[in-house]
């Protein structure tokens, strides 16, 4: 087990200093720009690729880290620059995540690396999981797998909504229902490329925040793919679903909820790295913005303001923190991944909404990048889990009562 500690390891400290400056130098200064065109960043992302940040090796060196400090602190770090752009980047990672939690071995092997492909051919994943008819609620799927047994193959069809990366991804990680008598206990996960016949692209989403990532819909129309694709291996699904029918038996986790619970702190780092950018944008602006004849940091209702923001961002980081050493080293016990995601994306809605007021109408045009900050704060009390679907997993932590 690691130790937990509040410093920061040299190679942390290092991996931080080389995720902010390549945020500082290539991310913030093309990020107006690709606000506004609402396009995938590839350049960027191309650039990103070029260094080892968007890259498998640089995911899989984070997973490995006993401490699980590195991703979040890397996050933070790029969402710091741009969140856009930071997802555009990082979009890839929940599709690994998704092999990671639920693939073999050697899935894991052979599929996470066609996610990211090579600094000279760039490829993406996409994490296929919600509908336009299931958001939260993810035991509720109607993408239906079926099993062709004469030809060893998935027959899949369904909508998938609100996909990161969906319809332009290389590899797409689909969960489907396989019973769908039993709910969330009958699904599985099933990597899909994107040149599967029957796959495609339904609309692309036209969005408040995050624009420079893609989102759509994915549209699987009597999808076939190879037995071998269903991710952990058949037998360990047939195993799965068998103990799911045996009554009583509730325990076994959701394909999308062993994704979603390990990326929790990550998410919640994206959303402190938006904080963090506008609070120090607006601490700044309100040292040498004069009025009455002295900086508006003289005045209190300013003053105070920062002050929360400081200490918003510093409980957030550490609730962030926490999660992400107990994913590593004993697991949650209380919803402290939740904890950490709620915490921060909440902070992070109201640090953009309070950098706004301080800039006042300046704050509020496009001239300056608060407002974007503002637009980019709030996906994340809505994606992979709303704030309520956290303080459901928290109440329930604490309770341990099934409350609905």
């Amino acid at each position: 087990m690691a130790e937990f500690s509040l410093s920061l390891n040299d190679d942390q400290q290092q991996i931080q200093k080389w995720v902010h400056d390549f945020a500082d130098t290539v991310v913030r200064p093309a990020a107006h720009e690709w606000d506004e065109r609402e396009e995938f960043p590839w350049p960027i992302v191309q650039e990103a690729a070029k260094i080892g940040l968007y890259g498998w090796e640089f995911l899989m060196n984070g997973f490995s880290d006993p401490t699980g400090l590195t991703l979040p602190v890397a996050i933070e770090e790029l969402f710091w620059g741009d969140a856009g752009i930071g997802m555009a980047i990082m979009g890839s990672a929940l599709a690994a995540a998704g092999i990671s939690a639920n693939g073999t071995p050697e899935q894991v092997m052979e599929w996470v690396p066609q996610c990211y492909g090579t600094a000279d051919d760039v490829k993406l994943g996409a994490f296929c999981v919600s509908e336009p008819d299931a958001g939260s609620d993810v035991s509720s799927l109607r993408t239906r797998a079926v099993y062709d047994e004469a030809k060893d193959e998935w027959v899949i069809n369904g909508t998938k909504a609100w996909i990161t990366n969906g319809g332009i991804a290389d590899i797409h990680v689909v969960v489907a229902a396989v019973d769908p008598v039993l709910k969330g206990r009958g699904q599985a996960s099933f990597i899909v490329p994107k040149e599967a016949k029957g796959l495609s692209m339904g609309q692309k989403y036209k969005k408040h925040g995050i624009r420079a990532s893609h989102t759509s819909e994915v549209i699987l129309d009597e999808v076939r793919i190879p037995g071998s694709f269903v991710l952990g291996g058949s037998q360990r699904l047939e195993e799965k679903l068998a103990r799911a029918r045996e009554v009583g038996h509730t325990s076994q986790k959701q394909p999308a909820m062993a994704t979603f619970e390990a990326t929790r702190p990550s998410v919640g780092a994206q959303a402190l790295g938006i904080a963090r950018a506008a609070y120090e944008y607006s601490l700044e602006y309100a040292k040498e913005r004069k009025a009455f004849g002295r900086a508006i940091i003289m005045n209190q209702a300013i003053a105070f303001k920062l002050a929360n923001m400081a200490t918003e961002i510093d409980a957030s980081r550490l609730l962030i923190w926490r999660a992400a050493w107990l994913s590593k080293n004993g697991g949650f016990t209380n919803g402290e991944g939740s904890m950490s995601k709620y915490k921060a994306s909440e902070t992070a809605v109201r640090v953009t909404e309070d950098a706004i007021q301080i800039l006042g109408g300046y704050g509020y045009t496009r001239e300056y990048p608060v407002e974007r900050w503002h637009r980019d704060a709030k996906i994340h009390t809505i994606f992979e889990g709303t704030s309520e679907i956290q303080q459901l997993v928290i109440a329930r932590a604490i309770s341990g009562l099934r409350i609905e």
